[in-house]
């Protein structure tokens, strides 16, 4: 098979024989080329950026910048870029964040070598695959959001009236003019509110403000 046409892959993994194991696998795999190796997600962040990879294997639980933090950063600067979460861990605090950080795919480690492979294979073609527990702990979470817990219940009460001002398309000037305070208080409620509602961007924020009834 041409060079062309092989899976790049980038394992980012922090403990060495994973790695090891894992390239030595994947190195057997029809149309799959590991193109590097690393040890934290620091690392993954410099060697995707020289390899461009198609697919990244992703630890969670690093030192350092974590798997979540990992996957979000590698996917602002390559957003075609396919990340499957290879974990032992299937707790929630976990598991919902880095799927909404963009991971494409999860998997746990006692998954088997042929698995791994279809799965990288299956992300380069477009096709997600998820561990059948998280497949129905995402299914669970659909038919039941209520169960879910209430990001909004951390905001202060400041930042909830600056949130329905952002929800009403208020720019910072507009809600420090609103409220009468400056604009770099504004700009720090805000930042909160993005980080406690776990969004990206005000956008978000507004959706999320209207999907839960908090405007006015």
């Amino acid at each position: 098979m041409e060079n062309e046409q092989l899976i790049k892959v980038l394992l980012v993994d922090d403990h060495e024989m994973v790695r090891i194991g894992l390239a030595a696998v994947l190195g057997t795999e029809e149309g799959i080329e590991v193109v590097g190796e690393a040890g934290s997600g620091e690392e993954g962040i410099r060697l995707a950026r020289e390899y461009k990879p198609d697919v990244v294997l992703m630890d969670l639980v690093m030192e350092g910048m974590d798997g979540i933090e990992t996957t979000r950063e590698l996917l602002k600067l390559f957003p075609d870029c396919k990340v499957i979460v290879l974990t032992s861990y299937l707790d929630d605090e976990k598991m919902y964040p880095v799927i909404e950080a963009g991971a494409f795919s999860y998997l746990l480690k006692t998954s088997r070598a042929n698995e791994i492979a279809e799965a990288i294979r299956a992300a380069a073609r477009g096709q997600s695959v998820l561990e059948s527990q998280v497949a129905s702990k995402m299914m669970n979470r659909i038919r039941h959001p209520q169960n879910e817990p209430a990001a909004h219940k951390e905001l202060t009460e400041r930042e909830m009236e600056v949130l329905r001002l952002m929800a009403k398309g208020n720019s910072n000037q507009e809600i420090a003019d609103e409220l009468i305070i400056g604009i770099k208080t504004v700009k720090f409620h805000v930042t909160n509110i993005l980080s406690k509602l776990n969004v990206d961007d005000r956008t978000q924020a507004a959706i999320y403000a209207y999907k839960n009834g908090l405007t006015e």
